[in-house]
């Protein structure tokens, strides 16, 4: 069964005509916000390599901000307000967002409460598709895109050199031929439901671009609305596997031939721009920056020095002080009855969540329980993320910070990235950059409210920024 895009478009609707991904008009005239709140992936590819804020690269997982579902629904809203031409809510990553379901599903929920004329959007690698396309149907998820990149195992184990699947990694051709059968099993799976499917594939020269031939009669034949034949990315900056090794992009002609010798099956797209997984605005823009949390969230309460049970901090550089204009500070929280809870902050001034993981040169480590908050002291570090697009490569400044958060059950910072994310989890400790900007003596109580379970993390974050 194939799908040309201008019959499809009448059949499915304004779904269609208003999506800027899946219509060539509708890029002109409509716009597109994805949202990233999936940091895990469960499958390892050749041409990824998933950074935050980096090099002001524009590219597939590639993200500033990690949001949880609550600050990703406060983002939507700051964004519709001021471009009220979206039509479209994406969840692409920065890793793969059903190897994250609690996360992506619980945003989809929260995001169609709020916005209901939103149409939603995920992306995959469809290893976990299959298992979850029932509850893609019950959210009323309107497009769904899976890259598939070969349906021969022996061409997808020069791609993927490993998937993480029932509890256990696998390697080779073996991974390969389970995640194909995935693939199409939930490409399958979704056509029958009704709901629209772009293929996107990855042209790698010398490795499947003569294959990928194959991959969009067989998509063509199971129903796939759109295939999306994208360019290798792999300049060696990006720290890619194949950019490493030397493999070559495919240039312009032979991107255009292979477009070409595909016409007649499934609709090929020609106006992908590979965004990031946080991109915002137009297709071809990305106006995140004009909505990152320190932005969107409500101001923060000024801090006195003197408020609570903190132990002051010699700083080398005091904090500005408050304008004239701003109201009184207010008095901190108390921190809720529970267990002593060992919290770690990166801040730059000792007063607010101000510092980005990578950039701390200290850990401020303290213990928050009934009886209030106390400092148990501030523990010095290395950064290892020095700007040069070298972030989470210098292991052993990155090894000894984990070292010194080893008795924490969690850190607060500003934003972190994938790599300390991900190692950090498996340390036991919890990353969390649900708090930034607040004022820690403000974050802190919030945090061990929202761990007892007697509020939401956004519900915390708001009362925390006063």
């Amino acid at each position: 069964m194939s799908a040309s895009c201008s019959s499809s478009a009448n059949s499915h609707g304004p779904s269609v005509d208003t999506h800027p991904c899946f219509s060539k008009e509708a890029h002109h005239k409509y716009a597109r916000m994805h949202v990233a709140v999936a940091p895990a992936c469960n499958i390892q590819c050749n041409y990824c390599n998933r950074k935050y804020d980096c090099a002001n690269e524009s590219r597939p997982g590639v993200v500033s901000e990690l949001l949880s579902p609550e600050q990703a629904a406060l983002k939507v809203s700051a964004v519709k307000e001021k471009i009220p031409q979206m039509t479209v809510l994406g969840i692409a990553g920065p890793g793969d967002p059903l190897a994250n379901p609690a996360r992506t599903f619980e945003t989809c929920r929260q995001v169609a409460a709020s916005h209901p004329d939103l149409q939603l959007c995920l992306s995959t690698n469809g290893l976990n598709l299959p298992d979850v396309v029932d509850e893609i149907a019950e959210l009323k998820v309107h497009h769904v895109t899976i890259t598939i990149n070969a349906t021969d195992p022996e061409v997808g184990a020069k791609i993927y050199p490993w998937i993480y699947w029932n509890n256990r990694r696998i390697t080779g051709k073996k991974a390969a031929q389970i995640l194909i059968e995935r693939q199409f099993k939930g490409l399958e799976m979704l056509v029958e439901r009704g709901i629209l499917v772009k293929v996107n594939s990855v042209m790698i020269p010398g490795v499947n671009d003569e294959h990928l031939k194959e991959v969009n009669k067989k998509v063509s034949d199971m129903g796939a609305f759109l295939h999306n034949i994208m360019p290798l990315l792999s300049e060696p900056e990006h720290g890619t596997y194949y950019g490493l090794m030397g493999q070559r992009n495919p240039t312009d002609e032979e991107l255009r031939d292979l477009r070409e010798s595909c016409e007649g099956d499934v609709e090929q797209m020609t106006h992908c721009r590979q965004c990031r997984a946080d991109a915002v605005g137009m297709l071809g823009e990305d106006r995140g920056e004009e909505f990152t949390l320190d932005k969107i969230q409500p101001p923060n309460p000024v801090f006195n020095g003197g408020v609570g049970k903190i132990i002051p901090i010699a700083m080398s550089g005091a904090p500005s002080a408050p304008a004239a204009n701003e109201e009184a500070p207010k008095a901190a929280p108390a921190v809720p009855a529970g267990p002593k809870r060992r919290l770690a902050v990166t801040s730059e001034g000792g007063i607010r969540i101000d510092q980005h993981f990578g950039h701390a040169k200290r850990f401020l480590v303290y213990d928050a329980d009934a009886h209030g908050l106390t400092l148990v002291e501030e523990r010095a570090i290395d950064n290892y993320c020095t700007g040069d697009n070298e972030c989470g490569d210098k292991e052993s400044a990155l090894d000894f910070a984990l070292k010194s958060l080893g008795d924490c059950e969690a850190v607060l910072c500003q934003r972190i990235g994938f790599a300390p994310w991900e190692r950090l989890e498996e340390a036991g400790v919890k990353p969390v950059n649900a708090h930034a900007g607040e004022i820690i003596e403000f974050a802190l109580p919030a945090f061990c409210r929202t761990q007892n379970g007697l509020e939401s993390d956004a519900e915390a974050s708001q009362q925390a920024a006063g």
